[in-house]
């Protein structure tokens, strides 16, 4: 079973719904069959390159009321991600574009797969939320990227080129193509799609009723005679 994330590193909504997915697949018997595969989703395509204010900053200056007014809407949000085991500082993040984050996210996977690529995602998203470091600064990426086990030389050629920038392209127009309005957007096997941080709940009658569908349960009609591990009685 495969399952496909639309997501941005910068979207609070896509952290917690990892975790309850996360959750949801501790519980799932087939788990050690799932891959899991992140795809690219910028939030902001109008972040700068270069970091100039909070995420607080921007919302305050936005919907009005400054910096404070910003903390304020994101308490809520805050406060869900505490329910998941998480101590943020949301308030702290920067509001940067994170298209280097998703081309670095691209080779993870072309590199080390599903499980590199994961391991780099978990990073990048605990740098923003948990470390309110900016992961749109290159230095921060470099170090991310080569902590999760990337090739140093290889991240260094991709930050210095525009490598994979077609790749986060077509991600993002097949999320549309599906009819995706927002992230997180999840794909279960080409399927069924998840739209939004749903519960762990919901994610779990998805992930049964995709099994259901590749290993159908056949109807047995029982009560004749048979042999069976302990011989035949005839």
């Amino acid at each position: 079973m495969q399952i496909e994330i639309w997501s941005d590193v910068v979207c609070p909504w896509c952290y917690i719904g990892k975790r309850r997915l996360e959750k949801a697949l501790s519980e799932f018997p087939h788990a050690d069959q799932v891959e899991v595969h992140w795809r690219s989703y910028l939030l902001d395509p109008s972040a700068p390159a270069v970091a100039t204010e909070t995420v607080a900053e921007s919302l305050g200056k936005k919907y009005g009321g400054g910096p404070e007014a910003g903390r304020q809407m994101i308490d809520r949000v805050v406060a869900v991600a505490a329910e998941e085991g998480m101590a943020w500082q949301y308030d702290k993040s920067m509001r940067v574009s994170t298209i280097d984050a998703h081309r670095l996210l691209h080779l993870a996977h072309a590199t080390g797969g599903n499980a590199l690529q994961g391991a780099f995602k978990e990073a990048l998203l605990e740098a923003n939320f948990i470390g309110a470091r900016n992961v749109g600064d290159k230095d921060v990426l470099r170090e991310l990227a080569v902590g999760a086990g990337l090739p140093a030389d290889r991240v260094e050629e991709v930050l210095a080129s525009e490598e994979y920038f077609s790749d986060v392209q077509a991600d993002i127009e097949q999320a549309q193509r599906y009819g995706a309005s927002g992230v997180p957007f999840y794909v279960v096997d080409g399927k069924y799609g998840v739209s939004g941080a749903q519960s762990g709940e919901v994610f779990t009658q998805v992930l049964e009723k995709a099994w259901a569908d590749t290993h159908p349960a056949i109807e047995v009609v029982g009560g004749g005679e048979e042999c069976g591990p302990d011989g035949c009685a005839v």
